[in-house]
């Protein structure tokens, strides 16, 4: 039976993941669903996060997948352990498989991670839990980058106000000299420039790519259905389908559907 991969975030940061999964299981079809609607995630109550993901995950298993990928950061740190004990299908997150990755760069260096990430992430303490789950010893410190969401959703990747943020949020953690700092939000990854020029030397651990990867540990590529993915918001899909065509680097993006995610 072919497998249907979902993935879905509260924008166009989850595409970060998509990008990844295109590479892995080139011509492949998946469902992507970016909640346009309400965004940021990242502001939110943890009850109204785990809500939100819970209609994410309906609208998506609706549409046929039968794996999930939860390119959200803030979902990830928040609802992750909610979506799996409801859900009878494999859901992967962002935290484990990049709390994973950070901590092999740490181990081989001098043990120590920077965490960047949406408020709700940052409070939640996801990453440090799943971080010391593998090595207490690895110091972690964590950083709220709120700002960084509505830059990369209005095309503000580089330039004059990315660096502006970047140094604003980046510049105190300089003293911690990390070996690994995580994009902990699939969004930041779309700053990696500015991100990278302000903590040069560390290696940024991209949240999105990391979760794509451990997914493909569930599938194989002859497992995948094949087809051009489908791409559905709740919102501005003119504005979603002409920016996912920069972020995915590729032409030929299908038109999203606009879907009324609230009925779910």
């Amino acid at each position: 039976m072919n497998k249907t991969v979902g993935i879905f975030d509260s924008g166009l940061g989850g595409l970060t993941a998509a990008a990844e999964f295109e590479k892995l299981f080139c011509g492949k079809r998946y469902i992507y669903f970016g909640d346009t609607a309400r965004v940021p995630y990242g502001t939110k109550s943890a009850d109204t996060i785990c809500r939100y993901a819970f209609q994410d995950t309906r609208f998506l298993v609706d549409k046929g997948a039968s794996l999930i990928i939860v390119a959200c950061g803030t979902v990830s740190a928040n609802a992750i352990d909610e979506l799996k004990r409801h859900f009878a299908l494999p859901i992967i997150g962002v935290v484990d498989p990049a709390a994973k990755r950070a901590a092999e760069v740490a181990l081989a260096g001098k043990g120590r991670v920077t965490v960047l990430g949406t408020s709700a992430t940052v409070k939640s303490g996801a990453y440090e839990r799943a971080i010391h789950k593998i090595d207490k010893s690895i110091e972690v410190r964590s950083v709220a980058c709120p700002m960084f969401v509505p830059l990369v959703e209005n095309g503000y990747t580089k330039g004059e106000a990315a660096m502006l943020f970047a140094k604003e949020y980046l510049e105190p953690t300089l003293d911690f000299s990390a070996d690994a700092v995580i994009l902990g939000c699939t969004h930041y990854p779309h700053l990696s420039g500015v991100i990278g020029t302000v903590l040069e030397g560390s290696i940024l651990v991209n949240s999105g790519k990391e979760a794509a990867l451990a997914a493909a540990e569930y599938i194989t590529v002859d497992e995948t259905e094949k087809g051009e993915p489908d791409f559905y918001v709740s919102d501005a899909p003119e504005s979603f389908t002409r920016l996912a065509k920069v972020f995915l680097g590729r032409d030929g993006v299908e038109r999203a559907k606009c879907v009324d995610i609230e009925s779910y």
